[in-house]
């Protein structure tokens, strides 16, 4: 498999010339035209994980993808982008990519705000991204997407999750809010303290099943 990571939380995993795509929100500007596209991952509400404009334009090309999503997504989409429904717990396969969904809810931003729904998802048994949590998958990992800059995150709880997942490695995500210093502040300092391998992929990355 192949791993490509664009702006923010979005990223693609190619396999058998097959594309999944993962949270091409609002703040993934450079996402380009993506054909063989079997499936989009939307793992919540917000904005910049959910943007119909997106959706459309990869539906455009890849007329035979699903748009897999929790039903509070799932039910605001138009007739014209095919979806499917899933829910914490459930598991799934479309084209090559064997799919598991955990968590439920979106982190806490603010006692006062409420929070959606939000579901991680497992690919293939490799690849672990939370969204916007962090949820456990309780199973042993070999890539994390980490979260690492958010209104609800400290890195000092991204650390922590890290070190509970234990993969075999790491690349950060959900972070085009941050500025350069912040990045390299942060490329530094995870890898220094869970001691796991950690990428930032500015390259697509051949993974092993």
């Amino acid at each position: 498999m192949k791993i490509t990571k664009y702006e923010h939380a979005c990223f693609t995993v190619e396999k058998e010339g097959k594309l999944l795509v993962i949270d091409p929100g609002a703040f993934t500007t450079d996402l380009p035209v993506l054909e063989n596209v079997v499936a989009v991952v939307v793992t919540h509400e917000h904005a910049d994980h959910f943007n119909s404009a997106s959706l459309d334009a990869i539906i455009a090309h890849s007329p035979d993808a699903v748009v897999l999503a929790h039903g509070d997504i799932t039910k605001q989409l138009d007739d014209t982008l095919p979806a499917q429904t899933v829910a914490t717990g459930e598991s799934t396969t479309v084209g090559p990519f064997s799919l598991q969904f955990f968590g439920g809810v979106h982190a806490t931003i603010h006692e006062s705000l409420q929070p959606v729904a939000n579901l991680g998802v497992l690919i293939n048994k490799v690849i672990y991204y939370p969204g916007d949590s962090f949820s456990l998958p309780n199973q042993p990992v070999t890539w994390l997407a980490l979260p690492v800059w958010a209104p609800w995150l400290k890195l000092s709880e991204a650390i922590d999750f890290a070190r509970s997942v234990n993969p075999t490695h790491i690349f950060p995500t959900h972070d085009s809010i941050a500025s350069d210093i912040g990045k390299q502040l942060t490329d530094r300092l995870v890898p220094d303290l869970t001691g796991i391998s950690y990428q930032r992929l500015l390259s697509p990355v051949e993974v092993e099943e």
